[in-house]
């Protein structure tokens, strides 16, 4: 279920998601009976589902990586390519349904530059399928980034309670702003940077606090970051610590993004 993507890809491009998956958000991971994953969408070369298998061993050496793509020519080029190389993850036909080989329901789902592609209409019930195909306590990823890999934002979704979490992470060196990243919205999000929604008045608190830490910045944009994420921790309900900002990496809980009028929003009581 779903429609073939662009494709494009290079090697560490979702490196800053794979730090994550790795660290703050391995839990799930770290307890699954099953350590089954699917990056959902890798494109038309494999290196992406190599990377995440790799960081993943990390966290469990016996997780099982599965690479599903709707585009035929780009499994069997995967399976080629991958041919011979020992504990190599495995590549599948598959979509929305998460159809993989000899059956299991994943912990984990990334699902990078993908939504991004298809209407925003469409999110939802994506989120809902792919939800629905998780084991219990799975997370699905919902993220963008661009080209080369320097800026990026992801949206987690518990498998029961849908989206808690909106992650930022950007590469420090040249940073102007941190709304830049703003282009790199997912889906759900890239429409709502407008005044009168969550997201926007997020980005414009980042950027202020940024602003106003300039003086730091003689001791490096890390500590820049730094000093702007915790002035926005007093407004905002960030979800990570200086050890994640040091990173340039923030994230902060979905209800304070959420787009306005109920849309995409969180169950009462989540």
């Amino acid at each position: 279920m779903g429609s073939v993507t662009r494709g494009t890809t290079g090697p560490d491009r979702l490196r800053r998601v794979e730090r994550w998956l790795a660290g703050p958000a391995a839990g799930p991971l770290r307890t699954a009976v099953d350590p089954l994953v699917v990056d959902l969408g890798y494109g038309a070369h494999p290196v992406t589902v190599l990377d995440l298998q790799r960081w993943l061993r990390r966290v469990r050496p016996d997780v099982r990586v599965v690479g599903l793509e709707i585009d035929p020519e780009r499994v069997a080029a995967a399976r080629e390519l991958t041919a011979g190389l020992p504990g190599a993850p495995r590549f599948a036909r598959g979509g929305f349904e998460l159809s993989v080989p000899g059956g299991g329901r994943p912990v984990l789902v990334r699902a990078f530059n993908v939504l991004r592609q298809y209407p925003e209409e469409d999110v939802a019930g994506a989120w809902e399928l792919l939800r629905s195909r998780l084991a219990p306590g799975g997370v699905l990823v919902d993220g963008t980034c661009d080209e080369v890999g320097r800026r990026a934002a992801w949206i987690a979704l518990d498998a029961g309670r849908g989206p808690r979490s909106l992650t930022l992470s950007v590469r420090l060196g040249g940073l102007q702003r941190p709304s830049e990243v703003a282009e790199r919205l997912p889906k759900a999000l890239i429409h709502r940077n407008v005044p009168g929604e969550g997201v926007h008045d997020y980005l414009r608190a980042l950027d202020a606090a940024w602003a106003r830490a300039a003086p730091l910045g003689t001791f490096g944009a890390r500590q820049r970051w730094v000093a702007a994420c915790a002035e926005v921790a007093r407004s905002f309900p960030l979800l990570d610590s200086p050890a994640r900002w040091r990173l340039g990496e923030v994230t902060v809980a979905w209800a304070a993004v959420a787009p306005a009028g109920g849309a995409l929003r969180p169950p009462a009581g989540s």
